[in-house]
């Protein structure tokens, strides 16, 4: 077998924390051959994304590195900052776990992509465009000359992971590491990027390290599989050793917790819950971003009704844009109505004052997508936490700590992480204190946009359980926003589609799922990828056929 595009040996990751010298990774070892799959797996705080990390010196100040790394045979650790630098973006590209955070948010998304096209090959301004532009095209990011001039914060979260994925492909690398890269994406254009990606490997012979908790993907993706568990690989061979013949009990666990599609018990909710006063209600609810300058109105939402009732979760679904992150901000008024009725708790919203609105929000939560940029990077995560119950003044001194401990137990994180920040977890442990924050005022509504895209199949199969307990203890309505249908089935007692701001079909869980009579809602269906190698081939071959 030809020289590996990337060699990793005896790879160890360090943090120096309060003194102490706390291992990430211990003792690395995998290659990845030109024109093949590795995917790392494993719970979030594993070590995953510190080895793709480490590879490219991309760590923290506090981290030290040993071992070997080569890239197309040129070690990396300990390289120069020039070497490094011609490496970046060009050899090896990454696609990151968050994607606001990844992304400059002072520069349009096209400006980032110029730059890195400018960087590296010699090409003026106006070349440098048009190959951005095919480049945010590529990846169906809706209008793309109008998108090339949109910053960031304008995008929805699927949409940002896409501009990313374009700025990494744009150098066509021989070497592309993908943290995550579908987290924030819904089923149809997970699998378009994932097509894409396997084209790049196809036509480029590039070699991808695919870190995913999707094992759906890994099904789709990988030749190899790495399993981590803390720090440690516990199991290492090929997708089809894996999935049909784990040795290791932590191997076999994982697949356990993978949701599976059709596989849940039905949902019932008391019938007395809808004879009572709805504690969302939206009527024919149109919601628009205004004017701004040269920039249109937008029209995000149109002619939207819904509603929750006591104890109930709805789970909302669509395509990225589509329109449910809106309708779950303007659900607790964090953006206003253009038009129709919003009642929460019976009090109408619809053009409500702040004033109006802080003892409203009293008896709401969010947990929003991007867990990373919605979290204080100057406060320690106690503080995060306690803070709506402090300004609630529900609570303060030793009382309030304990508040803070418990809720960050009911999330299963350590008491002792109450004095961390936010950089020093995972992007799963993130998620988890965003999920803390939003349960601290026990709300009567909970908005869960994404909550669980963080998570590891694991985790997340422990904080469905944990959700649902809550929920059944303390009767909170929730609107659950998601793209993963699978997590969607074990949590809704009713599901709404969304598509192109329009609710296209709403009803019980059973009625969406296996009688599905709208179009769209059969597509995203039959585009949700299955934990076995075998059978996502065979649904992939189906849907690039029916093309």
């Amino acid at each position: 077998m030809s020289e590996p595009v990337l060699q990793v040996r005896d790879f160890t990751v360090e943090f120096w924390v309060d003194g102490v010298w706390y291992p990430a990774a211990i003792k690395m070892n995998f290659d990845v051959h030109a024109g093949k799959t590795l995917a790392i797996v494993g719970e979030s705080g594993s070590g995953k994304s510190t080895t793709a990390m480490g590879i490219m010196n991309l760590l923290a100040s506090n981290a030290r590195t040993s071992g070997s790394v080569k890239v197309k045979g040129q070690e990396m650790l300990g390289a120069s900052k020039s070497v490094l630098r011609k490496a970046r973006g060009k050899e090896v590209a990454y696609i990151f776990q968050e994607p606001m955070t990844a992304l400059n948010p002072v520069y349009t998304i096209g400006f980032q992509i110029v730059e890195t096209l400018r960087t590296h090959f010699d090409m003026g301004p106006n070349q440098a465009r048009e190959r951005a532009i095919e480049l945010i095209s590529m990846v169906e990011i809706p209008d793309p000359e109008r998108s090339f001039d949109k910053y960031p914060h304008q995008l929805s979260g699927g949409q940002r992971q896409r501009a990313m994925i374009a700025q990494s492909l744009a150098c066509d690398p021989g070497l592309l590491i993908a943290d995550e890269p579908t987290t924030a994406l819904d089923v149809t254009i997970q699998a378009e990027i994932l097509d894409l990606m396997r084209g790049l490997r196809t036509k480029l012979n590039s070699a991808i390290l695919l870190i995913t908790h999707d094992m759906g993907v890994v099904a789709d993706m990988a030749d190899e599989i790495l399993v981590m568990k803390d720090g440690n690989t516990v199991e290492h061979g090929t997708s089809d050793q894996i999935f049909n013949r784990p040795q290791h009990p932590y191997s076999k666990e994982l697949l356990a917790a993978v949701p599976k599609l059709g596989s849940s018990a039905k949902r019932s909710l008391d019938p007395k819950a809808r004879e009572q006063m709805p504690v969302m209600k939206m009527e024919n609810v149109t919601i628009a971003y205004p004017k701004r300058g040269r920039v249109p109105e937008f029209v995000a939402v149109r002619d939207f009704n819904l509603e929750i009732f006591p104890g109930e979760i709805v789970g909302l679904v669509g395509e990225s844009g589509s329109g449910k992150t809106t309708v779950g901000r303007a659900a607790i008024g964090l953006l206003p109505i253009k038009s129709g009725k919003l009642e929460i708790m019976g009090n109408d919203i619809s053009h409500a004052s702040w004033k109006e609105l802080f003892p409203i929000r009293r008896h709401t939560g969010i947990v929003f997508q991007d867990p990373a940029s919605s979290l204080n990077p100057r406060l320690p995560i106690g503080e995060s936490i306690g803070e709506p119950i402090l300004l609630a003044g529900l609570a303060k001194g030793d009382e309030l700590n304990r508040k803070v401990e418990d809720l960050l137990e009911q999330v299963e994180l350590p008491r002792s992480y109450r004095n961390r920040f936010p950089h020093e977890l995972s992007g799963g442990q993130r998620q988890r204190v965003g999920i803390a924050r939003a349960l601290a005022l026990t709300p009567d509504l909970l908005i869960a946009d994404e909550p669980t895209s963080a998570l590891d199949v694991s985790v997340q199969a422990r904080f469905l359980d944990l959700l649902l307990d809550l929920q059944d203890k303390l009767k909170f309505a929730c609107l659950f926003i998601s793209h993963d249908l699978a997590v969607v089935d074990i949590l809704a007692h009713r599901i709404a589609v969304m598509q192109n701001g329009l609710l296209v079909e709403e009803g019980d869980r059973d009625d969406i799922l296996k009688r599905a009579k709208h179009e769209y809602t059969r597509k995203l269906i039959a585009a949700v990828p299955v934990p076995d190698p075998e059978e996502q081939r065979k649904r992939r071959e189906a849907r690039l056929a029916s093309k």
